[in-house]
Parts: C-alpha cells; structure tokens; sequence
C-alpha cells in the first residue's frame, strides 16, 4: 500500500493558493510537508490524506 502525495503546485492549486504561500505559510498553519531526496535535488511533498484532515479542520460552521 503507498500513500498519496502532491506536489508543492500541486497543493498550492488545490488550495486555489500560490506557490510562495504553500512555501511560506504551510508549515504556519499544520500541514506538515515531507521531503524526499537530499540537496538541491530534494522534493518536498504534502499527503493527500493529511491535507484532506486539514481542509476539513478549516472549516467555519455557519450560524
């Protein structure tokens, strides 16, 4: 069984957020991002899963 990643484009599309945002504020708010590889040839990556608990812990119930 392999877990589901998504780029750092990725993520910042599905947000409907930019790059430098998933960059600077990712990590600020609990998505918790994964690098593979060492060096400049490092990948950083987000888990589907992880991101979809996070979206759902976003939301604002309505009154």
């Amino acid at each position: 069984m392999s877990a589901q990643f998504m780029t750092v484009k990725q993520l910042a599309e599905h947000l409907n957020m930019s790059v430098p945002w998933v960059y600077r504020e990712a990590a600020r708010t609990g998505l918790v991002a994964y690098k593979f590889g060492a060096g400049r040839n490092a990948k950083i990556q987000y888990s589907v899963p992880e991101v979809q608990k996070w979206i759902y812990q976003q939301r604002v119930p309505l009154n």
